[in-house]
């Protein structure tokens, strides 16, 4: 199934263009489960070479608009920019059980995403982005080597998480995942979502609007709704301080398996991943390249050109 939907160019470089909107077929959770899940898929279709871009915990796959256009335009349109929904967001189906939503079945979606893109057109390069939830999710692919991927993650970039999260800034999420509700009017949307994404940085009104419109939904009754499943909060509001203490070791067994190279970014004012981490991951397994953008909290957008643009250089050179 394909959609079109209009570009956002938000970018004074960023070249003329439209993402389809497709969904494909998943397995799972359970054994006699099936969903569909949708992405936003840029550029060539038949393009050997794909960058997958995985956003947040409440977002959806619209977030990398405008580093879907600057890396097309560097890569004079060669290139395959595929944006999943993650399951229970934007216009992927809702779980049927919330305590599913977690990394291991996002894992499984994207192993099951990535074989889909390889039948359409065969991959000789695929790399990783991920914002939060979404670089999750790429450390899981990346330290996953029983995955069948038609080919290993080559560059992976993690924007603001890493193996150990704060539990200042996990109770800080908590607090609005899940529980925002209606909305009269689109401005009012805009407003709120602004409000708790303070960590986002600087924008300009236009910027916001351009972050948000995709996060919205329109009511049957009147009004917007934000454009996930609320239950998504289900399964992130029953952790607790030592549960994700003890997981931590797991996480850092997980980075010190990835063997791709990595990039890391970091919200210098970050609540959710701390100078000490991010300097570690610097000195183990991949031994990312850390990169920290002042003024800016949990997480950067990639709007402004001074955050889209090492990403372009790291991923293109």
């Amino acid at each position: 199934m394909t959609h079109c939907a209009p570009g956002i160019p938000l970018h004074p470089r960023l070249m003329s263009s439209k993402p389809e909107r497709i969904s494909v077929l998943c397995r799972g959770p359970g054994p006699d489960e099936s969903r569909q899940l949708s992405y936003w898929q840029w550029g060539r279709a038949d393009a050997a070479r794909v960058v997958l871009c995985v956003h947040g915990l409440t977002r959806q796959g619209r977030d990398f608009d405008v580093l879907a256009q600057a890396l097309l335009a560097a890569a004079g349109g060669d290139l395959r920019v595929v944006c999943p929904d993650v399951a229970g967001r934007g216009y992927s189906d809702w779980l049927a059980d919330p305590q599913h939503y977690g990394i291991a079945t996002y894992v499984a979606d994207m192993a099951q995403l990535i074989a889909a893109l390889h039948r359409q057109a065969p991959i000789t390069t695929l790399d990783w982005v991920g914002t939060s939830m979404g670089g999750l999710i790429g450390i899981g692919v990346c330290a996953t080597p029983e995955l069948p991927l038609p080919v290993p993650v080559r560059r992976l970039v993690l924007n603001d998480v890493g193996p150990t999260l704060e539990w200042l800034g996990l109770q800080r999420i908590s607090t609005y995942v899940g529980l925002m509700g209606r909305f009269d009017t689109e401005q009012e949307a805009v407003d709120s979502m602004a409000r708790v994404s303070v960590g986002f940085g600087p924008h300009t009104s236009e910027q916001w609007m351009a972050l948000s419109r995709p996060m919205l939904r329109a009511l049957p009754e009147g009004g917007f709704g934000l454009h996930y499943d609320p239950a998504i909060g289900v399964p992130f509001r029953t952790l607790t301080e030592q549960a994700a203490r003890e997981g931590e070791a797991v996480w850092w067994q997980a980075w010190d398996r990835i063997t791709a190279q990595t990039l890391l970014l970091r919200g210098a004012q970050s609540d959710l991943l701390s100078a000490a981490t991010a300097r570690a991951m610097t000195e183990r397994g991949p031994r990312a390249r850390l990169l920290e953008f002042p003024g800016v909290g949990h997480a950067p957008t990639f709007v402004p050109p001074q955050q889209s643009e090492p990403v372009v250089a790291f991923l293109l050179s």
